[in-house]
């Protein structure tokens, strides 16, 4: 298998002497030392690792899991010599990928180094360049859903690339909404005293991108399920179809399938602009990405004489909630800019009256760098309602606990070295609890795949 690997063009070393830009793990069975490996040679994911079974039970049950959780970046099964050459053709696929990550187009727009934000970068980077597929793009108010929307149409590998069409969809007047896509001829109704080209037309040959499409009717919807199906339309007054090209993309932060589920989201809608579905993380999962923001905000709003932040104003940006995302964090750092003078650090007396921490939440603010200070829970809502139902107590501990794990899980996106950390147990733990429950814990449709 060395050989193998050898002859295909990739470095075969040992454990102990590389990995430091990924590898190849070959293992027989998973356990701790697998698990442990792939974590460290992958870094939790910022390196690529491929997991590689030598055996036919190899990746039994929750194996192929517990190593995307631990970092991997591939699971497969060896067979035969070709396995060697589907591995090299991996890696030069990310080789590309990470080329594209790093280059000035993606990192003078969308920055961070946070392993959450990597792997959603990466992602993305990944079906921009290598796919035509429709993209939606989810996530909450704030986290660059169009900056991603934007690089997805400058990395399109078309030769012959057309404009960037924009619509936002919270703007769109029903009454006008056909003329707003379809376009119009002259004289099609009171007004058009001339033609018009609509969203689809401008953008054939290049990108569409429908801001906030959760905004969109029911009726209209149904309207432009055959344009993005087929990619033939008829402007308002015309009997012609005209055909159109275009890369559609996607963004909302509504969750769009509960919306399914409550009848105000068409199924075959979402599945016609949701080919590939990427939800960018919160401020919260990427924190550690808070302080490189901020320096960059500062650097574009002080450009002469950035100033650095002092130590208890960087404890404060790392323990504060930030409902806007990375928004709400700019427009902070913006108030902070207005009120420093002088050549030395930003020191707390610059937080606005209204940004300084009550008591409780100062105690929050000076927890160890990266961490907050838990505050009290009340579960006794909780507790009565379970008890009226006839719960015991080891009932409300175990379900506790699996909600725990589970909600840590969540927002670690699968990571379980992290999320260990976030519960304050052990990695093996976890392993020991989602096996009780035998539940596979698969990653997200994002994961693996995090402004902006």
């Amino acid at each position: 298998m060395e050989q193998e690997l050898a002859s295909a063009g990739l470095l075969v070393a040992g454990a102990n002497d590389g990995g430091q830009s990924g590898g190849v793990v070959l293992f027989e069975r998973v356990d701790e030392d697998v698990l442990e490996l792939v974590r460290e040679l992958s870094a939790d994911g910022l390196r690529r690792v491929v997991a590689v079974g030598l055996t036919d039970n190899a990746l039994a049950g929750n194996a192929p899991w517990d190593l995307l959780a631990t970092g991997a970046a591939d699971v497969l099964r060896w067979s035969d010599a070709t396995t060697a050459r589907e591995l090299l053709a991996r890696f030069a696929r990310w080789r590309e990928v990470d080329e594209l990550v790093a280059s000035p187009l993606v990192r003078g727009n969308l920055l961070g180094e946070d392993p959450v934000w990597m792997a959603t970068l990466r992602a993305v980077v990944e079906v921009a360049r290598f796919s035509s597929a429709s993209v939606l793009i989810t996530g909450e108010s704030g986290t660059g859903k169009e900056l991603v929307a934007r690089l997805i149409h400058a990395l399109s590998s078309r030769e012959e690339k057309g404009e960037l069409i924009v619509v936002d969809c919270t703007t769109v007047v029903p009454t006008l909404s056909g003329s707003e896509f379809f376009g119009h001829e002259r004289g099609a109704f009171t007004g058009a005293v001339a033609e018009r080209e609509g969203a689809f037309a401008l953008a054939d040959g290049g990108t569409l991108f429908l801001d906030e499409v959760g905004e969109l009717p029911l009726t209209l919807q149904a309207e432009l399920l055959r344009v993005v199906q087929e990619g033939v339309y008829k402007p308002v007054g015309s009997n012609r179809w005209r055909e159109t090209n275009f890369r559609l993309v996607c963004a909302t932060n509504r969750d769009l399938r509960a919306e399914e589920a409550r009848g105000s989201f068409r199924r075959d809608f979402y599945y016609r602009i949701a080919a590939w579905a990427c939800r960018l993380p919160s401020l919260r999962e990427r924190r550690g990405d808070v302080l490189a923001l901020a320096a960059h905000f500062l650097a574009e709003l002080l450009p002469d004489a950035t100033p650095q932040l002092d130590g208890a104003l960087r404890d404060y940006l790392l323990a504060r909630d930030y409902p806007g995302n990375i928004r709400d964090l700019r427009q902070l750092i913006v108030r902070l800019s207005h009120h420093h003078v002088g050549g030395g650090p930003i020191t707390v007396g610059a937080l606005p009256l209204e940004e300084r921490p009550t008591a409780a939440r100062g105690a929050r603010a000076s927890a160890p760098e990266g961490e907050a200070a838990p505050s009290p829970i009340d579960f006794d809502a909780a507790i009565q309602d379970a008890l009226a139902q006839g719960a015991r107590l080891k009932d409300l501990l175990g379900s506790t606990r699996e909600t725990a794990v589970r909600l840590a899980l969540e927002a670690e996106a699968g990571n379980v070295r992290r999320a260990s950390r976030r519960l304050g147990i052990t990695d093996r733990a976890i392993h020991l609890q989602r096996a009780a429950q035998r539940v596979v814990v698969a990653p997200d449709r994002d994961e693996r795949a995090s402004p902006a």
